[in-house]
């Protein structure tokens, strides 16, 4: 499988502060990875940095071919295409329908087709289980069907990565269950999921890789069969 995210050395500081040194992080295409920490830990720094939104301060990151450390401004919008964002406030547009939040994003990538555009709404929509709801406004969907309507649209332009700043914080256990088993099911298919979260239960239920945040670093975690986890 091909590395898709190679950071060496790497630091990142958010408003003049560091708050993470010394990275050395290689994540393979169709991994699911989940990323651990207490708040400022450096989880949401570390994923925003994948996009190009804080800059590496030292060492080198390579992720889908770009490197990170001398991308040109016109190279951005490019790279941001091929990584698909599920926000844990939804950020969806609260004046038109799931379907048009979704065309809105096709169209700002470059579609122009409207039967490329309504074809490709109902393959997104009916891979979340939403193909019966994209008429509705996100007002009058529950917090699971809005989360899911987020991830259509993480999907539309088929990215290479995906990434989830704590897509379950949000939602009640159960709903954000739903939430995580289709991430999964996304990353079985071959895309890489990186996703943040405080939910150790979920963490215990679906397997993935683990990299926990702490005290400026970022370390590959192996759960025990019990509760307790060990640094490898």
């Amino acid at each position: 499988m091909g590395i898709i995210v190679d950071y060496k050395e790497v630091g990142l500081s958010r408003d003049g502060n560091q708050i993470l040194q010394n990275l050395n992080v290689q994540i393979s295409s169709g991994d699911f990875v989940y990323l651990i920490g207490k708040v400022g830990s450096g989880k949401s720094t570390f994923l925003k940095s994948l996009y190009h939104e804080v800059p590496l301060d030292g060492g080198t990151g390579y992720i889908l071919d770009y490197c990170l450390n001398n991308m040109k401004r016109k190279e951005i919008p490019f790279l941001r295409r091929k990584i698909g964002i599920v926000f844990q406030d939804f950020q969806l547009l609260i004046d038109r329908s799931a379907e048009k939040n979704l065309e809105f994003v096709l169209k700002a990538t470059g579609w122009d087709s409207q039967d490329a555009i309504n074809n490709r709404i109902r393959e997104v929509l009916t891979q979340v289980g939403m193909q019966n709801k994209g008429y509705k406004m996100p007002h009058e969907l529950s917090g699971g069907e809005q989360q899911r309507i987020v991830i259509a649209r993480a999907l539309l332009n088929s990215p290479d990565l995906i990434l989830a700043d704590e897509p379950t914080g949000n939602l009640d256990p159960e709903t954000g269950t739903q939430i995580v088993k289709l991430l999964h099911e996304i990353s079985q298919k071959g895309t890489t999921v990186i996703m943040s979260t405080h939910n150790y239960a979920i963490v215990q239920r679906f397997q993935g890789r683990i990299i926990k945040c702490d005290d400026g670093s970022m370390k590959e975690v192996i759960l025990s069969s019990s509760a307790g986890q060990h640094s490898n």
